[in-house]
């Protein structure tokens, strides 16, 4: 999703100015020019080891985000600490040990050259590192690293080490690090050399500009969400774009031109009836994306809810009893919603820690079935995954990398009715409290004759189930009361108007 006045801004590179440095967190605030200054972490100022990139953990696509590439430091490039942010959550220490304290290497008012991996998200600023990294459509490259790691997507050894080995070759010494992205699987040299010459200017101009410009200023964006796709997404296993502008289509030809001539074959400028987005039932998908339940295919159902804190997913069987054996009926529902739950998180972007609560199963064999399900649909996620084996309580922990604000955060607000819970009072909750700011007015005895203003349910519900309610109230408090309905109050609200002044004292007389 992109938007004109929402720009994503993940893949950018500020050059930011140091305003205050926190050993406490092991973390320092730089002013990049955004709203709110930016989160950089002890863990992203280290350089990396020369043995760091191992074969199990040496590289990732740049893009920790599902569609746009934006710039992440690949994942062996340098320690990290998911939780860190403006919470103050990150540990002192990194997946691969301490490194060194903040304090020593950074000090206020310094310059930095950083680039943004995680946007705002909530109360939180920009998360930035100073491990830059400049993807292309076949190469990463990280100008502070010095190894060549190769996609774990790229499984056959071989291969791997014939692309390490050329991309070794070509690159210039002591000018960097390169990772080879899953698309470069089976190119040739000279594919990988016009890449890498292209990359290693843009960072020359890249370098030369923060010389010329005054922090915080913006010295390079992030390419365009059109052609983030493209560069990330679209390769020879796609077989069919359809796209309904006439300005995008000339965008990604005129793109496709520079680094897939062979792709644009396979481009389409959509013109038809209905709609892009109704023929191929985005639309509708779309809508599912803000709902709570989520049915699967044989009846069952998963729960999602997103709090502060983390996202809890439940699973029940719904209307799918089986036919016989029960452990055969949870299996099957528990193995259908571990493969949804991977497809709602890369749908929805959710990211943190995620917890699902899977259906209990009596054997091992079967609780490492589903968790086996949910690794491997989780593989195909371009954002970084783990899940943790099943706890003592049945449940599965897990976190995915959260890179910008979920689509629930960014396509919706908090309902001014509710304040975000989902929930509003009953009416007889409504005329309790109703009944004690009354009788806190009778002590007062400053307003003798008042107009009660409520939701027309909520009068409705006085009428018909507390008939005497008034008038019992006004012996009670000897407030002469009227009452009226007001289809613009909130269902949970009342106001209490003095008369004849006609001046709302609700406020005052308010219990808390």
């Amino acid at each position: 999703m992109d938007r004109p006045d929402t720009r994503r801004s993940v893949g950018d590179i500020y050059l930011g100015k140091v305003e205050a440095v926190l050993p406490g967190i092991q973390a320092a605030f730089v002013d990049i020019g955004t709203e709110k200054s930016a989160f950089l972490h002890a863990s992203d100022l280290v350089e990396p080891e020369e043995d760091e990139l191992d074969e199990e953990d040496d590289a990732g696509d740049a893009g920790g985000d599902d569609a746009s590439g934006d710039s992440e430091p690949a994942q062996g490039a340098a320690p990290r600490v998911e939780n860190g942010g403006q919470g103050g959550k990150g540990s002192g220490e990194g997946r691969r040990g301490k490194f060194p304290p903040i304090q020593d290497v950074v000090k206020r008012g310094q310059t930095l050259l950083v680039q943004v991996s995680k946007e705002p998200i909530g109360s939180k600023g920009p998360r930035v590192t100073a491990q830059i990294s400049i993807p292309g459509r076949f190469l990463v490259y990280m100008p502070s690293a010095s190894r060549v790691g190769v996609s774990r997507k790229i499984e056959a050894r071989d291969e791997r080490a014939r692309l390490r080995q050329m991309v070794s070759n070509i690159l210039p010494e002591n000018s960097g690090g390169v990772i080879v992205r899953t698309v470069g699987e089976e190119l040739t040299e000279d594919h990988f050399k016009r890449e890498l010459d292209s990359l290693l200017k843009l960072w020359k101009k890249i370098k030369k500009k923060s010389t010329f410009v005054r922090a915080p200023a913006v010295v390079q964006r992030e390419t365009s969400l059109t052609r983030g796709i493209i560069r990330d997404l679209f390769s020879a296993k796609v077989d069919h774009l359809a796209v309904d502008s006439k300005e995008l289509h000339h965008e990604i030809l005129a793109y496709l031109d520079q680094v897939g001539p062979d792709l644009k074959e396979r481009v389409e400028l959509y013109a038809g009836d209905p709609p892009l987005f109704d023929k191929y039932e985005v639309e509708a998908e779309i809508r599912n994306l803000f709902n709570r339940r989520v049915d699967l295919p044989t009846g069952g159902y998963v729960v999602i809810e997103q709090t502060e804190a983390l996202v809890s997913i439940d699973v029940n069987t719904g209307r799918y009893t089986g036919k016989k054996d029960p452990e055969k009926t949870i299996l099957r529902t528990n193995v259908e919603a571990a493969r949804e739950i991977a497809r709602q998180l890369r749908l929805r972007d959710i990211g943190g820690i995620i917890v699902c609560d899977f259906i209990d199963m009596e054997t091992r064999a079967n609780r490492d079935k589903v968790l086996q399900e949910l690794r491997q649909h989780l593989a195909r996620d371009r954002a970084r995954t783990r899940a943790f084996a099943v706890s003592d309580l049945g449940l599965i922990e897990m976190t995915r990398q959260r890179v910008r604000p979920s689509l629930m955060q960014s396509m919706t607000e908090a309902c001014p009715t509710c304040t975000g819970t989902g929930r509003v009072f009953l009416p007889e909750t409504v005329v309790g409290r109703l009944e004690r700011s009354l009788k806190r007015a009778a002590v007062e005895n400053k307003d003798p004759r008042m107009t009660v203003r409520l939701h027309p349910e909520v009068a409705l519900y006085l009428m018909e189930e507390e008939p005497n309610f008034l008038k019992n109230l006004e012996k009670q408090t000897g407030i002469d009361l009227e009452v009226r309905d007001d289809p613009m109050m909130k269902l949970d609200e009342f106001k209490l108007m003095s008369q004849p002044a006609g001046r709302d004292v609700t406020e005052h007389y308010l219990v808390a």
